[in-house]
Formats: C-alpha cells, sequence, structure tokens
C-alpha cells in the first residue's frame, strides 16, 4: 500500500468515526429511552440486566454519555458464573459419557473392541467412571475381546443433572454447597464448565436528569460559523480516555532496531562510537593501512566498488604513507613484509569501503598522534559495499558490526574474556573460538555460539589481534596492543524476525508492513529463530 492510499484510507476512517459521534443509531435512541424512562418510573435500576439490552457495550456507551452529561450516574455490577464448555453443552444435550456407555451395552453385553469402535474416545472416559459408580461390569475375557455387561437395571445421569443447574449459576452462592463444590472442581477438570464475568449496572437519576436529552453538536461547523448558532449550542464534552484513531508515523526499519540495541549493549561497556559516515575511503586506509598487499584478490574489481570520478585522493599523510610503504615492501619491526614494490598510486584510488575496519584504522592513526598514549574502547555499526552476486544469503552492501579496544599489555586471553562479556549481553552463553587467519590480525579467531533452534554450533562472528605491522607505523607505542571483533547486522536481525531472505531485509522487496508491525527485539531475550 502506497503513503497516498494509507493517507486516503485513514481519512476515510477519521470521516466515518465523525458522521457517528453526530449522529446516533436508532438502537442508540432505544437503548437510552428504555433506561430513560425506567428511571423515571422506578427511581432508579438497581441491575440493568432486567432491561433485556442485547449489546453490552452499546448499553455502556449510552450510559457514559448520559452520565457525561450529569443525567444519570452509574455504578458497575461484576457478576462471576458458571457455562458451560463446548464439551459440557454436548453432554448437557446427549448425556455424559458414562451414561452413554451404559445406554450403548445390550442386554448380551459388548466386546470393548465394539465398543470403541461405536464410541471412539468416549468409550475410554466413559468406562472408567460407569466403573467407578459400579453401572457396568466386566467378563473374565482378555484384552478387547473382553464383554462389558449392565449391573444395574436404570441409571440417573447425575452429571447432566448438575450442569443443567450450574449452567448460569453464580458462582459464590455455588461456592456456599459443600457437595456442589466439590463436583464443580471434577467439572472444571473434565474442562465441562468454565468461568465467566458478566458486567452489569446500577443506575440512578443525576443532577439534570430529563427524559428528553438535548442533542449535542460535536464540531462546529461551517452553518455554525455563518449564523452564529455555536455561540449557544451545547457541545458534548471531550472524552480524554476515549481510542483515537491511531495517526499514521515513521517506523523503524528492523534493522535500525538491532542496530540500536548494540548500540546500548556498546556504550553499556563504555565504548565510544567512530564516525562512520563516510562511506567513501581511499584504498590506503581500506587495505594498506592494514597491512593487506596490493595484490590481494579482495581489492580486484570483481570484489570492489572503485569510483570513477573522482578516481584518487592525494591527501594522505605523507610520513605515515612511508611508513606503510616500508612495511609493505621491506619488513620491519620483526616482519620481513611481502617484498614487492609498493605503489601510492594504487593506494590512492578511491572505493566504497569494503569494512568498517578502514575506519578504524583511521581512529587508531588519530589516537597514535595524541601527546600521550590514553587507552581507549571505540565501536562503530554502519554501512559496507561489496561486488558480490545477489542471492538469498547475500547482498552487495550489509552492515557491519565492530568493536576494539587498544591498551597496553592486553593478551589474547583479554580478548576471549570481552567477547564473553559482549555476548553475554547478547543473550549468548556459550562460544566456541576456531584459529583463522586474517592478514591485519595475528592471532585471528573465529567465534561460534550454541544455536537451541538449529542443535549445532554455528559462526557469528571473527576476532584477532592487530598485527605490528599494522600497529607500529601508527606510531603507537610497542607495548601496545589492539583487540578486535566483528559481525554481522544482518544475520542477527534474520534470526530475531525469523526472515529467510535478506533480500526481503533490505531492498525493493520489503514489505513495508513486516516494518512497521514487527516489535523492537530484546537481544538478550530468545525470539524468532533462536526458539
Amino acid at each position: 500500500m502506497s503513503v497516498a492510499e494509507m493517507t486516503a484510507t485513514l481519512q476515510s476512517q477519521v470521516s466515518e468515526i465523525r458522521q457517528l459521534l453526530k449522529t446516533s443509531t436508532l438502537e442508540d435512541q432505544d437503548i437510552q429511552s428504555i433506561v430513560l424512562k425506567s428511571l423515571d418510573a422506578d427511581g432508579e435500576i438497581k441491575d440493568t440486566s432486567s432491561l433485556n439490552v442485547s449489546s453490552a457495550a452499546e448499553l455502556r456507551a449510552c450510559l457514559d454519555s448520559l452520565a457525561s452529561r450529569d443525567i444519570i450516574k452509574y455504578e458497575p455490577i461484576v457478576t462471576e458464573t458458571w457455562e458451560l464448555s463446548e464439551e459440557g453443552t454436548e453432554t448437557l444435550l446427549h448425556g455424559s459419557h458414562e451414561a452413554k456407555v451404559f445406554n450403548i451395552i445390550p442386554e448380551e453385553g459388548i466386546s470393548l473392541a465394539e465398543l470403541t469402535s461405536k464410541l471412539g474416545e468416549v468409550a475410554k472416559f466413559g468406562q472408567a467412571s460407569a466403573f467407578k459408580q459400579k453401572w457396568i461390569k466386566k467378563d473374565d475375557g482378555k484384552g478387547t475381546a473382553a464383554k462389558l455387561f449392565r449391573n444395574v437395571e436404570s441409571i440417573v445421569d447425575q452429571t447432566q443433572l448438575d450442569l443443567k443447574s450450574l449452567k448460569g449459576s453464580n458462582v459464590e452462592v455455588v461456592a456456599k454447597d459443600k457437595d456442589m463444590k466439590k463436583k464443580v472442581d471434577e467439572y472444571k477438570k473434565r474442562k465441562l464448565i468454565e468461568k465467566t464475568k458478566s458486567t452489569s449496572y446500577s443506575v440512578s437519576k443525576g443532577a439534570e436528569f430529563t427524559l428528553n436529552p438535548p442533542t449535542l453538536a460535536t464540531d462546529i461547523t461551517e452553518e455554525m460559523l455563518k449564523t452564529g448558532s455555536w455561540e449557544t449550542a451545547a457541545f458534548k464534552k471531550y472524552n480524554f480516555n476515549a481510542i483515537g484513531v491511531k495517526p499514521y508515523s515513521g517506523h523503524l526499519h528492523p534493522l535500525m532496531k538491532v542496530r540500536e540495541e548494540f548500540r546500548q549493549i556498546f556504550f553499556e561497556l563504555g565504548f565510544t562510537e567512530m564516525p562512520t559516515n563516510q562511506f567513501c575511503e581511499s584504498s590506503f586506509w581500506n587495505f594498506d593501512a592494514l597491512f593487506q598487499p596490493q595484490q590481494h584478490p579482495a581489492r580486484d574489481m570483481h570484489d570492489t566498488f572503485f569510483l570513477l570520478d573522482p578516481k584518487t585522493d592525494d591527501k594522505l599523510p605523507c610520513d605515515y604513507v612511508e611508513r606503510v610503504k616500508k612495511v609493505h615492501s621491506e619488513g620491519g619491526y620483526g616482519s620481513i613484509g611481502y617484498g614487492y614494490d609498493w605503489k601510492e598510486e594504487e593506494a590512492q584510488k578511491l572505493l566504497l569501503r569494503t569494512h568498517t575496519t578502514a575506519v578504524s584504522s583511521y581512529m587508531l592513526y588519530k589516537l597514535a598522534q595524541q601527546p600521550e598514549f590514553k587507552p581507549a574502547k571505540y565501536f562503530s555499526i554502519d554501512r559496507v559495499f561489496r561486488n558480490e552476486t545477489v542471492d538469498a544469503t547475500h547482498l552487495a552492501e550489509f552492515h557491519q558490526i565492530e568493536g576494539l579496544i587498544a591498551d597496553r599489555d592486553i593478551t589474547l586471553g583479554d580478548l576471549i574474556g570481552v567477547l564473553y562479556n559482549f555476548f553475554q549481553k547478547l543473550g549468548i552463553e556459550r562460544l566456541q573460538f576456531k584459529p583463522a587467519y586474517n592478514p591485519y590480525t595475528e592471532p585471528s579467531l573465529e567465534i561460534f555460539s550454541w544455536h537451541d533452534g538449529l542443535n549445532k554450533w554455528v559462526e557469528i562472528g571473527n576476532s584477532g589481534m592487530f598485527r605490528p605491522e599494522m600497529l607500529r607505523p601508527l606510531g603507537l607505542p610497542e607495548d601496545v596492543s589492539v583487540i578486535a571483533w566483528g559481525l554481522s547486522l544482518e544475520r542477527p536481525t534474520m534470526i530475531k524476525y525469523s526472515i529467510d531472505n535478506i533480500r526481503e531485509l533490505l531492498g525493493h522487496k520489503v514489505d513495508l508492513e513486516m516494518v512497521m508491525e514487527n516489535p523492537v527485539p530484546r537481544l538478550d531475550k530468545k525470539m524468532g529463530r533462536e526458539i
């Protein structure tokens, strides 16, 4: 449904509601007349159930309207009664299970197999009660060949009689009868009866009581303004407790709802959000600063979106560029490097960032420029772009969640501890780690969690410690290490909302009703595919 169609629908609904407020139906007038005439004749109505009004909602609306003008006063009377369930109604009409078993047994008896074929499930439950009341007996045969016989000439179906007396009876009155109370407990277990609440009202005259209440206007009309009748007209009071028309408004996309949940978790853990509003990056910050060689397959056209205009960025920090060039070409900081001819022209190429780690490298560079190093905790959640074939689980653009901590003398053990703490905030308790390879982290770990719904371990992210070849050219002190981890935003969102195809979450196939109706997720509570 388009926005224009939604607006038209809402305007139509508002017009209908206004028309309903301006005019009363004949039924409303009849109910009002019944109430007022009864009050005029008797002085009060002790219980409106005596009025035989079919619609409780219309009666309440009439009483509210009259009470708002001080024509009447009323108080609710809440009554609890016993009513028959569907099975209870069947028992009242056709007899109890035990009576059906007794009545179907002929003089010569009946086998269990034949009884079951005729009565089905009723035979199983009816037998037990009929035996208990000694209405039937069984011969010495075995299994389904055994026969049942009547043990008495006739029976009184007390269950049927009890249900007849219980139907519509007052709960409080029945509770005072000890014998019937025991039977009620039994019939509740057998799901023959159920407790229901009904509301009626006691009504008395108000200060402005009249048999002919004036018609109240609900809106100032054009005609009123022309004639000046609005000055003397009586207007209906506003009912501020009434439920109004739900206004059309904007809605957060499920991805944004989950993103905000992740943001709050990072803030709780003391992280600072990195500025990620620049989708376009140079190859230098996206690849070279991360110690990713210029011959790496990820830097090919079929994996990355390169810009045509402008093509390059020549505003790179010269001294830092030289240190990166040296570590790539010749090595350093305990590394032999890659041993190739590093080219600045390649590093200047502009592209759509393939990961938010490009922002991380720049933030670490800024951190290294401070006069005195101070530990830092950064995070980002934003869009990245890859030149991938679009299918049910892949898009050319998606969101990456990334967290990193820079501090002195932190180790792999610190990384694992932080990951346990982070994922516990998501309601994930069981984690496993598997060694992996990344160009800019060593050691590197893939993160797996136990999925109760799938009953197996599933990969949920990647992590590692940034390599010296990346950190030392930045200018960070030698005793400073950086631990980092990342995961996608789409995967947990698809799991939370039970979405199979990522194209139904992002892109032109998104259902707007899905966006409007889905609740805000609780990352620490299981929902969707997690259950």
